[in-house]
């Protein structure tokens, strides 16, 4: 199922329910309906910022030097879409609403 995006700041950003859900529960949001205000966009962006730094760093090792599976693995074309790849849009999107002081919304 997609998700679409809305803000008056941006064009619509469509995802994934899959893919937007990590997103939607780090900022404690439901992944049916919502809304991010102007007034938490700051720390909204603030919060997916931090995770997709997070991300970037390097995945632990085990004990052979072999890097462990992430659950992102596309085993079928063997590449990884990661987090920072995902958020991405939404991330600008929120930036934008943030510089117009406006809302994003999904679900309506």
């Amino acid at each position: 199922m997609l998700i679409t995006f809305k803000s008056n700041a941006a064009a619509d950003v469509l995802m994934y329910k899959l893919h937007a859900k990590p997103l939607l529960d780090l900022l404690g949001k439901p992944v049916d309906q919502g809304i991010i205000t102007a007034e938490e966009m700051p720390s909204a962006i603030e919060c997916l910022e931090q995770e997709v730094a997070l991300s970037k760093r390097p995945p632990p090792t085990t004990a052979h030097g072999d890097k462990t599976v992430s659950d992102d693995e596309d085993l079928e074309s063997g590449k990884k879409v990661s987090f920072a790849a995902r958020a991405f849009p939404l991330l600008e999107m929120m930036r934008a609403a943030r510089r117009d002081n406006t809302f994003v919304m999904w679900g309506v």
